[in-house]
C-alpha cells in the first residue's frame, strides 16, 4: 500500500489523522505505518456507534441445556476411554493453548504462562499445563500436536521460555507457535488511537480469533497433513485442567456432536461464570451478568438448578466444524480499556481510567456457531483452578491450595 492508497482508505472511515505525522517519519517508519494501515480491519469502527452495537449484541431466547454428569460419565468411562485412546494413538487429536495475554493482574509484565506459582521450588503456569498433557501422552503412548497462540506483545518471550526449559519434556517437533491477530484501539468518539507517531495502537483480538489466526499462519494445513480431526482449545490460566484426556475425547466423539465443553457445577446460583445453554435452539453461553433472577434460580422438579453448569474454557471441536466457523461472521465485542496512546499534542500518555475501546472475538461465540455441543461435567476440585488474581477467589493462593490437594508439590 502506498501513501495515496492509505490516505483514500483512511478518508473513507474518517481516520485521516493516522497520517498526521507521516512527513516527519523516516523511510522505515513510513513503510511500517503504511503496512499496518493495509492490514487493519476498519469495519469494526462502526461498533463504536451505540445503536449499531445494541443491534449487533441482541441475544435470543435462552433455554437450559443439561450436561453429561460425572455419574453418567463414570458409568460409561471404559467405553469412552477406549474411543479416546484410539483417536489419540492414531494422532487425530491436537491441542491449542490460548496464551496471548500478560500477567498484568498478577503484577507481572511478562506472559501469564511464565508466572511462578511454586512455594519451595520453581513451578510455572506453562509447566503445569504441559505436565497435565504429558499424563495423556504417557497413557496413550503418543504425543499430540500442541499449538501455542501468543501475541505480538509476548511471542518472543514465550518461545524463548519454552526453549530455555526444554519444553518441560514435551517433544518440540510437536509444538508450533503462532501469533494471534490484532485489532485497532479507538477513542470513545471512534477515532483510532496512535501508540506512537508511526504506529496505530492495537491489541490482541480476543480468544475467539484463534482458529482464523491459525489459518493465516498456515497451521490448518499443518493439522490436516498430520491427520488431525479433533482440536481442543484451552485457557492458559487453569493450572489443574486436563487437556484431551481420553475419557473426554471419547465422550465427544461418541456423542457425534460438533464440539464438547468441560463444565463444572456452579458453587452457588450467583457464581460469576458463563453457563452452557441453548439460545434460539443453538448451543450457546449466557454470561452471568446477562442472566435474569428467574434464570439464576430456575429449578427442575427435583430442586436442581437448570442453569447449573459453568464453562471453564476447555473445548474440543471437530476440525471440519472449525473451518465452517472461520468462514462465518463472528460477533465482535467492544470493551472499555485503559489504552496507552499519544495525546492531541503528540505526547505519550498512560491513562489512569478507560479512555477507549478494544475489539475482541470471544470463543463463547464459536460455540453458538456450532449445531450441537456436549456439556461434559468435571469435578471442580480436580480440574478448575484458574489464576486471575494474586489473592482471593480464582487466585494464585486458591490455585496453589487445589494443586496441593491434588498431590502437586509446590
Amino acid at each position: 500500500m502506498n501513501y495515496w492508497e492509505a490516505r483514500r482508505l483512511l478518508r473513507q472511515y474518517g481516520q485521516e489523522h493516522v497520517l498526521r505525522y507521516y512527513s516527519g517519519l523516516n523511510r522505515k517508519e513510513r513503510a511500517a505505518l503504511l503496512a499496518q494501515i493495509g492490514k487493519t480491519d476498519f469495519s469494526v469502527l462502526a461498533l463504536t456507534d451505540p445503536a449499531v452495537r445494541a443491534e449487533a449484541f441482541k441475544r435470543g431466547a435462552f433455554e437450559p441445556l443439561s450436561a453429561m454428569t460425572v455419574e453418567e460419565i463414570r458409568a460409561r468411562e471404559a467405553e469412552f476411554r477406549e474411543i479416546g485412546l484410539r483417536a489419540l494413538r492414531e494422532e487425530k487429536v491436537a491441542a491449542v493453548l490460548l496464551a496471548g495475554g500478560q500477567g498484568t493482574r498478577l503484577g507481572s509484565d511478562h506472559p501469564k504462562g511464565v508466572y511462578n506459582i511454586g512455594k519451595t521450588r520453581d513451578l510455572y503456569i506453562f509447566e503445569c499445563l504441559v505436565r497435565n498433557m504429558l499424563d495423556v501422552v504417557r497413557e496413550s503412548g503418543h504425543f499430540m500436536p500442541l499449538y501455542v497462540m501468543t501475541s505480538v506483545i509476548n511471542h518472543d518471550e514465550t518461545v524463548s521460555f519454552f526453549e530455555a526449559h526444554r519444553y518441560f519434556g514435551y517433544d518440540p517437533s510437536y509444538v508450533r507457535f503462532f501469533i494471534q491477530d490484532m485489532a485497532p484501539c479507538v477513542s470513545f468518539d471512534g477515532k483510532i488511537l496512535m501508540e506512537s507517531r508511526s504506529k496505530i495502537a492495537e491489541s490482541p483480538n480476543g480468544n475467539g480469533g484463534w482458529f482464523r489466526s491459525m489459518i493465516r499462519a498456515g497451521l490448518e494445513d499443518d493439522m490436516r497433513a498430520r491427520g488431525v480431526e479433533y482440536v481442543s482449545a484451552f485457557a492458559v490460566d487453569n493450572v489443574c485442567q486436563r487437556i484431551n484426556d481420553p475419557v473426554f475425547v471419547g465422550a465427544v466423539i461418541a456423542s457425534g456432536m460438533d464440539c464438547g465443553g468441560k463444565v463444572v457445577r456452579k458453587a452457588d446460583p450467583n457464581e460469576r461464570v458463563g453457563v452452557l445453554c441453548l439460545e434460539d435452539g443453538q448451543p450457546s453461553i449466557v454470561e452471568y451478568y446477562e442472566m435474569t433472577e428467574d434464570m439464576i434460580h430456575l429449578k427442575d422438579g427435583h430442586g436442581q438448578l437448570l442453569y447449573a453448569f459453568g464453562v471453564i474454557l476447555n473445548y474440543l471441536f471437530r476440525l471440519s466444524v472449525l473451518h465452517d466457523i472461520a468462514d462465518g461472521k463472528m460477533m465482535t465485542h467492544v470493551v472499555e480499556k485503559k489504552i496507552p496512546c499519544l495525546d492531541p499534542d503528540g505526547q505519550p500518555v498512560k491513562p489512569e481510567k478507560p479512555n477507549g475501546y478494544k475489539f475482541e472475538l470471544l470463543i463463547l461465540d464459536m460455540i453458538h456457531m456450532t449445531r450441537s455441543c456436549l456439556p461434559y461435567e468435571v469435578v471442580r476440585e480436580k480440574e478448575f483452578a484458574p489464576i486471575k488474581n494474586p489473592t482471593g477467589v480464582d487466585s494464585v493462593v486458591s490455585a496453589q491450595a487445589l494443586l496441593e490437594k491434588n498431590g502437586v508439590v509446590l
